[in-house]
C-alpha cells in the first residue's frame, strides 16, 4: 500500500461522513482565522454596584452568547465571569455587549449591560449572576432576552426587554404569574420566523411560543413576551416534548439552544446534547461532551415532533472547544441570527470562549464529520 493510500485510509477512519436531511439547518462552517471570536480580558473594569468596587467582570471566562441584528450590525450578548471564586457556577456572571459589521469580528464594550444590581431581582441574581442569554426581537423592534438568574441556590429562567439592547427592564421569572413553580429551570428557545429577510419573534394562533428546559424539551406560550404559561398534558403535568436518548450523543441532556426557526418544513429547534458515560452514551463522543442536535416540530402543532437528528450536526473539534473550564469538550449553541442572507451561529467553547460558525443556504456545506 502506498503512503498516499495509507494516509487517505487513516483519514477516512478518523472521521466518518455526516449528512443532514432537507429540513435541517446547516452545515455550519467555522470561518478561518477568527475563532475564538471573543476571549476573556483582564483590562475591562466595572464599578460593581453589589461590592462597591471595580471588578474585572470578564477576566476569567467569556462564553454562551445570544445574538440578534440591530442597525445593520450583529449584536451578541455574552456571558462573562469574574475571578472572585473558583469552579463552574461559583463566580458571578454578567452579560457583555459586542457588535460586528461582518458577523465574525467584534468590537466590545468595556462594561456589561445586564448584571446583578440593587434592584427588584437582586435576590434571584446575587451572587451567581445573569447567565446564558437568548436574544430575539419583535417585528416592531422590541428586544427580549431570556436568561438564567442564579443566586447559587436556585436557577430560574427570567426575561428582560429593551429597545436598544443596552438599557433593560427586568421582569424576573417567566412563570412568576403562573401556578407553575419549579425549583430549577433554564434555557429558552423562543420561536422566530423570517419576514422579508429579517428574523423576528413569531406568533402562532395569536401567541408567542418558546421551547425551554435542559433535562427535556418543554414548551410555554405568552401573549406579551414577559408572562408565560407552560404547556401541559391532559393530566395537568407539564408536557415533555423530547427527552434524552440512551446510546446517543444527547443521552444526559437535551438543553434548548438558540431561538427556534419556523421554516416551510416546520419549526427547527437547535439544542445541546450532553453525552453519558459507558453504554448509556455514544462511544464515538467523549463522556460529558456537549454536541448540538436538531428537532423538527409541526407548525400546526408546535408540541408535535416530526423528526430528529440521530447524530450531532456540530461537535467539539477545535482545541479551544476542548480546553477551558469544561475539558470534556463543549460547543454550546445559543445564538442564531439571520444576517445578509446567511445564518450565523454563536456558541460557547468549553465554557471559556465564544465561537462563530456560518451556514450559507445558497452554498450549503456538510455538517461536522463524525469521529
Amino acid at each position: 500500500m502506498s503512503r498516499t493510500v495509507l494516509a487517505l485510509s487513516v483519514l477516512l477512519l478518523a472521521s466518518s461522513p455526516n449528512t443532514l436531511p432537507g429540513w435541517a439547518l446547516g452545515g455550519f462552517v467555522r470561518p478561518p482565522g477568527v475563532n475564538p471570536a471573543i476571549s476573556p480580558r483582564e483590562t475591562s473594569r466595572f464599578p460593581d454596584p453589589m461590592t462597591g468596587g471595580p471588578v474585572a467582570w470578564e477576566g476569567s471566562d467569556t462564553f454562551n452568547p445570544g445574538a440578534t441584528v440591530k442597525d445593520g450590525k450583529v449584536v451578541i450578548l455574552y456571558r462573562a465571569e469574574d475571578h472572585l471564586a473558583e469552579g463552574i457556577g461559583r463566580r458571578t456572571s454578567r452579560l457583555g455587549f459586542a457588535e460586528s459589521r461582518d458577523g465574525v469580528r467584534f468590537t466590545r464594550r468595556s462594561e456589561p449591560v445586564l448584571f446583578p444590581a440593587e434592584d427588584g431581582q437582586k435576590a434571584a441574581e446575587w451572587p451567581g449572576g445573569c447567565e446564558d442569554p437568548r436574544v430575539a426581537v419583535t417585528e416592531d423592534g422590541t428586544y427580549a432576552v431570556f436568561y438564567t438568574q442564579w443566586n447559587r441556590q436556585r436557577a430560574q429562567l427570567a426575561v428582560a426587554t429593551s429597545r436598544d439592547l443596552t438599557h433593560w427592564t427586568k421582569y424576573g421569572s417567566i412563570f412568576r404569574n403562573s401556578d407553575f413553580r419549579p425549583d430549577f429551570y433554564k434555557s429558552a428557545s423562543p420561536v422566530t420566523k423570517v419576514v422579508k429577510g429579517r428574523q423576528a419573534l413569531a406568533r402562532i394562533d395569536g401567541k408567542y411560543w418558546m421551547y425551554w428546559g435542559e433535562d427535556g424539551v418543554r414548551a410555554a406560550t405568552s401573549t406579551n413576551l414577559v408572562d408565560w404559561t407552560p404547556v401541559r398534558d391532559a393530566d395537568g403535568s407539564v408536557k415533555i416534548l423530547a427527552k434524552p436518548r440512551k446510546g446517543f450523543f444527547d443521552s444526559v441532556l437535551t438543553e434548548c439552544g438558540p431561538p427556534a426557526v419556523m421554516t416551510d418544513k416546520g419549526i427547527v429547534l437547535l439544542y445541546n446534547g450532553k453525552n453519558a458515560e459507558g453504554t448509556s452514551g455514544d462511544a464515538r463522543f467523549t463522556p460529558g461532551a456537549y454536541c448540538a442536535g436538531q428537532i423538527l416540530f409541526s407548525k400546526d402543532d408546535p408540541t408535535k415532533p416530526l423528526a430528529r437528528l440521530d447524530a450531532p450536526f456540530f461537535r467539539p473539534r477545535e482545541a479551544f472547544e476542548r480546553s477551558g473550564q469544561y475539558v470534556a469538550g463543549t460547543v454550546f449553541v445559543e445564538g442564531l441570527t439571520l444576517f445578509r442572507g446567511k445564518w450565523f451561529l454563536y456558541y460557547g467553547c468549553a465554557d471559556s470562549r465564544v465561537g462563530v460558525a456560518v451556514f450559507d443556504p445558497k452554498h450549503p456545506a456538510p455538517p461536522d464529520p463524525l469521529p
